[in-house]
């Protein structure tokens, strides 16, 4: 079955980044597959790499294209605050850059420095834990695709007064960029510490549904992607995602 995805976005935007953004593919690979045919927008087959899709269109890849993305690496990460997920801007530091021998955990290869490893699910600079690395396309659908319904938790720590007003506006009936969102888990753990179950990943989602109950994000800290685990991984640490993890991921 191809793979099909609706552009969420307000503004328009180059297919090539809107893929390498979302984690599908690198944009150097969305090039590739554009060149080939093997893209399309609302049915359409799109030949020029400088395309753009505009908010509401759904692209589709068609099956050839997915099995081209599915021979790929995955990876796990712990990573620190201070690093960023994706494509840096200039002065950031990318996640990719702690993909090295000494801190490798377990068998596997090292990757190529120049080896296209997109997010699959981004954390922000400032939040911390598990971070999925990936350029196995077939791994990204299940996660980040538009038929995925796996959850992701997340311990947060905050400021401001907790009451039980604000946990329930944060479970069910909050707005961002004018769109309900889905109904989230969330639980009091401690005095200033909670935790969420999120079947989504809006851009900095967690800091922005406290912001809108009054109360601010001191720490975030993803510890699971669906059925796979942080555990004990040591922060800054990675390790190659298991073949039963991967396939627990396609399951869903």
């Amino acid at each position: 079955m191809a793979f099909t995805r609706t552009y969420d976005g307000a503004e328009p935007v180059r297919i090539n980044k809107w893929l390498g953004q979302t984690g599908v593919c690198s944009r150097r690979e969305a090039e590739g597959l554009i060149a080939e045919g093997l893209v399309s927008i609302d049915g359409e087959v799109v030949r020029d790499a400088g395309r753009k899709i505009e908010p509401g269109q759904t692209l589709t890849l068609n099956d050839k294209g997915e099995a081209a993305l599915a021979a790929g690496v995955a990876i796990l990460l712990h990573k620190p605050v201070g690093y960023v997920s994706g494509q840096p801007e200039p002065g950031k530091i990318p996640a990719v850059r702690l993909l090295t021998a000494a801190n490798k955990v377990g068998e596997g290869e090292v990757p190529a420095r120049d080896a296209s490893l997109p997010p699959v699910g981004r954390l922000d600079e400032d939040s911390r834990g598990l971070l999925l690395l990936s350029s196995d396309g077939v791994v990204a659908k299940a996660v980040i695709g538009p038929q995925s319904d796996l959850d992701k938790e997340y311990l947060v720590r905050v400021a401001g007064q907790v009451t039980e007003a604000k946990l329930s506006k944060l479970r069910h009936g909050l707005e961002l960029d004018g769109r309900q969102l889905k109904p989230a888990r969330v639980t009091q753990m401690e005095p200033q510490r909670l935790r969420f179950l999120l079947r989504e990943g809006r851009n900095r989602q967690i800091r922005r549904m406290c912001e809108l109950v009054g109360l601010e994000v001191v720490d975030l800290y993803r510890i699971r992607i669906g059925p796979v685990k942080l555990g004990d991984l040591p922060e800054g640490r990675w390790r190659m995602l298991t073949a039963d993890e991967r396939a627990a991921l396609i399951k869903g």
